[in-house]
């Protein structure tokens, strides 16, 4: 059997961007777990891409695979892309490079200079080197990494197709537990997600997988999951990495044990 895999960034702008990452004097550890290393990307980075998508920070699973996206929300957004007949033409980078530690370590850095112009690297390369239909933002703060990114852009990269959606895992945020809250906010993310699915899906001039427009319901349904592809992944990664499985987790009976421990378990069946 023949396994695909991402070698990562390994060659050219993203290559030098990979060995000069920023560390602790650009991400205070009071707001960042710079512990676990900077977190790249996900997708292609061979300018073959066709949608950028920019998310927030990495969290547990992306922490071990070494690529952003692959957890509930990764799951989600790979089925939001499929619905844009977009199933391997992407490429993922997130607003932090490294996990954020504590609720407002994000807003609270959002502006610094430093972390600004690093993501903005990546952002120049990957829209130089890839012939893009669109830039899709998930949440407040990849809405607002790609306006302060646009702001100093060429005219062609500022008047790409663009929506700032629903963060996927907002809903799960912000309902406490509550399922009767979390199946409103469900519903109400997925109809945001629908309006810009209305808009983008004409946008994409070269899909995948062409084909008609499926439209969201009130809650997820079958198959609007879709599993990580191998391709996304690092080489020898097991393939329960790659499912929507909840496999990672912090776990410790104090803040620091729980900061330094990532518990990993095995899915049943895997």
């Amino acid at each position: 059997m023949t396994h695909e895999f991402d070698p990562g960034p390994v060659a050219g702008p993203f290559l030098a961007l990979a060995q000069a990452y920023p560390g602790a004097e650009t991400y205070p550890a009071q707001s960042f777990r710079v512990e676990w290393g900077p977190i790249f990307h996900r997708g292609r980075l061979d300018g073959s891409a066709r949608v950028l998508v920019i998310g927030q920070d990495p969290a547990e699973s992306e922490d071990v695979t070494r690529r952003i996206l692959v957890g509930t929300a990764g799951h989600r957004v790979q089925g939001f892309l499929a619905k844009l007949g977009i199933t391997r033409s992407y490429i993922m980078v997130n607003t932090f490079l490294y996990s954020v530690y504590g609720q407002q370590g994000g807003e609270k850095h959002k502006d610094d200079a430093a972390i600004i112009a690093y993501r903005n690297g990546w952002l120049a390369a990957l829209t130089g080197t890839a012939q893009l239909d669109a830039v899709i933002a998930l949440g407040a703060l990849a809405d607002d990494a790609w306006g302060k990114f646009k702001n100093q852009a060429a005219a062609d990269i500022a008047s790409l197709p663009y929506a700032h959606i629903t963060h996927p895992t907002a809903p799960e945020s912000a309902s406490g537990g509550d399922p009767r809250k979390l199946a409103t906010g469900i519903a109400a993310m997925l109809a945001n997600w629908n309006t810009a699915l209305t808009r983008l899906h004409p946008l994409i001039a070269h899909p995948d997988v062409p084909g008609p427009l499926t439209p969201y319901g009130e809650k997820f349904a079958a198959g609007d999951y879709v599993e990580i592809p191998e391709v996304d992944l690092p080489p020898g990664l097991p393939d329960w990495m790659r499912s929507p499985a909840d496999w990672a987790q912090r776990t410790g009976t104090t803040a620091a044990a729980k900061r330094a421990t990532i518990t990993i378990t095995i899915p049943d069946g895997s």
